[in-house]
């Protein structure tokens, strides 16, 4: 067995165009001017000769066996004989044979080998594929097929890198992708491979296919737009006959706005000539990845091996384009547009219907449990930045930044795989993943922020933080900033104006202060810090202690608002000369998000006595944090115990790790600068056209698009904002409405969010403005 990452090229031929030009004269009788050809492990020459005869010369690598030739040849005729497309003829030798010796200038023997000329021009030098090529290239692809199904070579049953089943063989070289976030992504469809196609491996057809179609090997007449033929059968393999649609489907589908297009035109044409089977179909899809997965891996791994070779790298950036795409389709979907080409029913996802969950909430759940839209959604699967419906339909996810490193992302998953099936249990007992997490967490926060409390959620750690401040300080009295929201437990509620104040609450606790939020959009000027420093001379004259101000770092559910400048220094100056501690909430906008800085209260320039943080950091996994002082920590070890029986588990301290790591490698903080950046850029001229766009604000990937009836008296266009949110979900992005005045659309994706993504996201916006205005 070749090992997968065996370097080919280090056994190229590496004959001149003038010793072939003396070889095709001695071995084949033949005059002919020669012209190298571009190739991957072997050497393929054009000959022509002074009368017009073309042919195409092989030297075969060192490291192929002389069968393979063999095995090729028998294949060619066998083509050439049970199917209605011309294929390469063998040349044979001046001596009948059809396989020749040669030597190079050391004296080392190759095999080399001659076949006929196909005209045609190839297909991957046209700048479009039409409908009909590649409905060509699917009915070519059948004929063969179907014609090699029962043809058999005992040299195609080998194991070969570029055979689709030993795809997970590649994992070790993984580590060779320069790239964190690509090399995650190629993970991710991996994962996929081993969880849908390598379980149904065995129920699937068998045969010899050529494993190669890729649009530089296939022919076409370009004035009657026909495929007339495909070249290069060095890749082929005994293995799963649908791994031969997979393999062309991955290059026709490259440079295309929609990339299911030409494969369902080619899956139909395919299966009017070799029908398709239903499970072939339910692996399809999966399998396209699997090859531009391959195909990175093996670049990388030999482009390291063989520096300064251009063609290991031909059709790397437009794989790396196509699996971006890929990223953005459900299966389920494409699985279903491959069954309607082939005329099958579309198949529907097990579980209940909509109308059926709905009813069953009401008989079940609580129905203070609300739902996102006026129709509700069912999602049933994540993938990075999208989220994909029963029916497979995509929505790019532009409000859910729980999943702060995207849905499912690979390394999260494989963290919780691997710690879930050793051990989970309570902190009691020593274990090295808490003290891990532990120390990579307090590295990225400043001195003197460096002793953890692990909690399961981001209510927890505000709780447990108000704990905190009361035993440290003494006092029972907490400044809040209006409209704030810090989660759903009692005691957060109690600091919570977005609860208290509103629908099915009993108003402002007694030990709750509250000050105004500094919306300098709709209040400039004022110089807010000085409502805490009021609200602590309130309570010394009624006789009461401060424990502490507790603030979002940048509000969330009041609207994305960042703080004016200085805001939190005045505010904790104020706070911590009446004795309190200053706690920091970065549930929504740490690790990160803002861009600028990892965590939000920098961009304050401050550090707080006491941060807090929620399920983000475990990338939707349930787990919180609060992270304090060594001096408030010690004051809190006052006799009672603080347990909490899955704070901290090993298994929930893995994924934090994991997604700590994700942040930090793949570059999301820097990431999520750019791409805010350019979003926040590119929807300023929205502003400028329509009316009802009041303000664009935030930094990074945290950002508010507040909308107004009117520019001057600022009044709330909540309405508004509703139905765009709404038509929004209908064209396929997932936003949602905020904001104290519930007028501000806010922006908080998950971090693989990209450039692409803020286009499609504003031309949607600008069309859906453009409708209603």
């Amino acid at each position: 067995m070749v090992p997968f990452d065996s370097n080919m090229q280090a056994y190229i031929p590496r004959f001149s165009t003038a010793r072939v030009r003396e070889i095709a004269k001695k071995l084949y009788g033949l005059n002919a001017d020669v012209k190298l050809l571009t190739s991957d492990i072997d050497q393929n020459f054009h000959l022509k000769t002074n009368t017009g005869e073309q042919y195409i010369f092989k030297i075969l690598n060192s490291k192929k066996d002389l069968d393979l030739i063999a095995g090729q040849q028998s294949v060619l005729q066998h083509l050439n004989d049970n199917t209605p497309y011309t294929f390469q003829q063998v040349i044979s030798t001046l001596s009948a044979k059809n396989t020749g010796t040669i030597q190079d200038k050391e004296n080392q023997s190759w095999h080399c080998w001659m076949v006929s000329y196909l005209p045609g021009k190839l297909m991957g030098d046209l700048r479009d594929h039409s409908d009909q090529l590649c409905y060509g290239l699917g009915r070519l692809l059948g004929y063969m097929d179907k014609s090699l199904e029962l043809f058999e070579h005992p040299v195609f049953k080998r194991y070969f890198r570029w055979d689709l089943r030993n795809a997970l063989d590649a994992r070790p070289l993984l580590e060779y992708i320069s790239s964190y976030r690509k090399r995650n992504i190629v993970s991710h469809f991996l994962d996929q491979y081993e969880s849908y196609v390598a379980p149904l491996l065995p129920d699937l057809k068998k045969g010899i296919i050529h494993n190669d179609a890729n649009d530089f090997n296939v022919l076409v007449d370009t004035e009657k737009d026909m495929v007339t033929g495909i070249i290069d059968f060095g890749d082929m393999v005994y293995t799963e006959i649908i791994n031969e649609l997979g393999v062309a489907l991955a290059y026709i589908m490259m440079h295309k706005d929609n990339p299911l297009d030409p494969a369902v035109s080619m899956v139909a044409s395919y299966n009017k000539i070799f029908p398709l089977h239903e499970k072939e179909l339910e692996v399809l899809f999966h399998l396209i990845p699997t090859r531009l997965c391959l195909s990175v891996i093996v670049s990388a791994n030999d482009s390291r091996q063989n520096p300064g070779n251009d063609y290991l790298t031909i059709s790397e950036q437009p794989a790396w384009d196509l699996l971006d795409k890929l990223i953005s389709i459900d299966p389920f979907r494409a699985e279903n547009l491959f069954r309607n080409a082939c005329g099958m029913d579309t198949k529907i996802r097990p579980g209940r219907s909509k109308s059926e969950i709905i009813k069953a909430r009401g008989n079940y759940l609580g129905k203070s449990l609300s739902v996102s839209y006026e129709s509700p959604l069912k999602i049933v699967k994540g993938q990075f930045q999208y989220l994909f419906d029963e029916h497979g339909r995509t929505y790019l996810d532009t409000v859910n930044n729980v999943c702060h490193v995207g849905h499912c992302h690979p390394r999260t998953l494989e963290a919780a795989r691997q710690q879930s099936s050793v051990l989970n249990t309570n902190t009691r007992y020593l274990h090295d993943n808490i003290i891990k997490y532990a120390e990579k967490l307090t590295a990225t926060l400043p001195d003197p922020l460096n002793v953890c409390f692990f909690t399961n959620s981001g209510s927890e750690a505000n709780e447990l933080a108000l704990r905190m401040a009361k035993v440290y300080t003494g006092g029972s009295e907490m400044i809040v900033i209006d409209h704030a929201y810090h989660g759903n437990t009692n005691a957060v509620i109690d600091v919570s104006p977005y609860k208290f104040n509103g629908p099915g609450g009993s108003g402002c606790p007694e030990h709750t202060h509250v000050v105004p939020i500094p919306d300098v959009y709709r209040a400039p000027g004022k110089h807010y810090a000085d409502y805490v420093n009021k609200a602590i001379q309130g309570m010394r004259e009624n006789g009461r202690n401060l424990a502490g101000f507790i603030a979002e770092s940048v509000a969330g559910v009041a609207g994305q608002i960042f703080w004016p400048e200085n805001y939190l220094k005045e505010a904790f100056g104020y706070a911590r000369e009446a004795g309190g501690v200053c706690i920091a909430d970065e549930v929504q906008v740490g690790f990160g998000r803002v861009g600028t800085h990892m965590w939000g209260f920098q961009t304050q320039d401050v550090v707080p006595d006491i941060v807090t943080l929620g399920k983000p950091i475990g990338n939707g996994h349930p787990i919180g944090a609060v992270i304090t002082t060594r001096e408030i920590a010690d004051a809190f070890d006052n006799g009672m115990e603080y347990f909490n029986t899955f704070g901290g588990n090993p298994v929930s301290c893995a994924i934090g790790l994991a997604v700590l790591e994700v942040v930090e490698q793949e570059g999301l903080q820097q990431h999520a600068l750019e791409v805010g950046n350019y979003f926040k850029k590119s929807l300023e001229p929205i502003k400028t056209q329509f009316e009802g766009v009041g303000e664009v604000r935030g930094s990074g990937l945290f950002l508010g698009i507040e909308f107004v009836a009117d520019r001057n008296s600022l009044e709330p266009a909540h309405e508004q904002a509703a139905a765009i949110c709404e038509r929004m979900k209908d064209d396929g992005i997932l936003t949602s409405v905020d904001g104290y005045l519930h007028n501000v659309i806010k922006i908080k994706p998950p971090m693989p969010f990209n450039k692409s993504n803020a286009d499609q996201y504003i031309k949607t916006l600008e069309d859906i403005l453009k409708k209603i205005t």
